[in-house]
């Protein structure tokens, strides 16, 4: 599928006038994580997922599916290079479950160099997801919607915390070294195929909302978070209610000939309720 700026657009429904600044940057960044969700079902459902840009746009913008990082941050790089914004990938390694250890390189996100400042940009961080660009300023902290965020330094890495429930919760450590197609075709497979990975386990599926809310999916169970953290209302889905939820809360496409998610297909998800 040939790459549209009108078409990613249309997507995420942004009607601006787009500039290579912070201000176009951080509108993108809240449109993109309010529109295509963060999910992991093609995982789920043993379908391979291809990062290079047509199968990228194809899936995420013209079927209306979501993605997890390697997809999300992908697709929103190359957006950012066609307005000319000097972007680059970079990887982490996730803290959240083991903050103590080191485990591989398997986050993908974006540095964002705009008048000589770089900025920490990523929409593919599930429910956590930093929802605005953040100056690469060891200290900084951002308060936003979805809570507090601070970045540290820790010799030549960079680590991202979130405040929540009363302490700094390490998120994910990285360094600035680019990284380059190959390496997240080797994280990407791994994550995706490696029995005890955490994206074989569970359905993980969030989107943000646009009042600083936010909506989950753990397996069968369904939050909706207000933009306080207050849960305002949970469900424990039935099979049956599935596709509803994923096309009015997650905004998901379930139509086309090879993303979409029919009846059968999601019934093959019933082993998580």
């Amino acid at each position: 599928m040939a790459f549209s700026l009108e078409d990613y657009f249309a997507r995420i429904g942004y009607e601006g006038t787009p500039q290579a600044d912070v201000e176009t940057l951080g509108t993108l960044q809240a449109h993109h994580i309010a529109s295509i969700a963060f999910e992991n079902l093609d995982v789920l459902l043993d379908r391979e997922i291809h990062l290079d840009d047509g199968a990228v746009f194809e899936k995420l913008v013209t079927a209306r599916r979501g993605g997890y990082c390697f997809e999300q941050n992908g697709l929103l790089e190359r957006v950012l290079r066609e307005l000319r914004f000097n972007v680059r990938s970079l990887a982490a390694r996730v803290l959240i479950a083991r903050p103590d250890q080191v485990p591989p390189r398997t986050h993908r996100l974006l540095c964002v160099a705009v008048h000589g400042e770089e900025w920490l940009v990523d929409v593919g961080f599930g429910s956590q997801t930093l929802p605005q660009p953040m100056r690469f300023l060891p200290g900084e902290e951002v308060i936003t919607p979805s809570g507090i965020y601070r970045l540290d330094a820790d010799h030549d890495d960079f680590i991202l915390n979130l405040f929540q429930n009363n302490v700094w919760q390490p998120l994910y450590r990285f360094d600035t070294e680019d990284q380059y197609a190959a390496d997240f075709l080797m994280a990407n497979h791994f994550i995706a195929h490696w029995p005890d990975s955490h994206f074989r386990q569970h359905i993980l599926m969030s989107r943000h909302l646009p009042d600083g809310g936010k909506v989950t999916l753990n397996n069968f169970r369904f939050t909706h978070y207000g933009r306080d953290g207050v849960t305002i209302h949970e469900e424990d889905l039935t099979p049956d209610r599935l596709a509803e939820v994923l096309e009015t809360e997650f905004l998901l496409g379930l139509t086309h000939p090879q993303h979409g998610l029919t009846p059968a297909t999601l019934h093959k998800l019933g082993r998580f309720a």
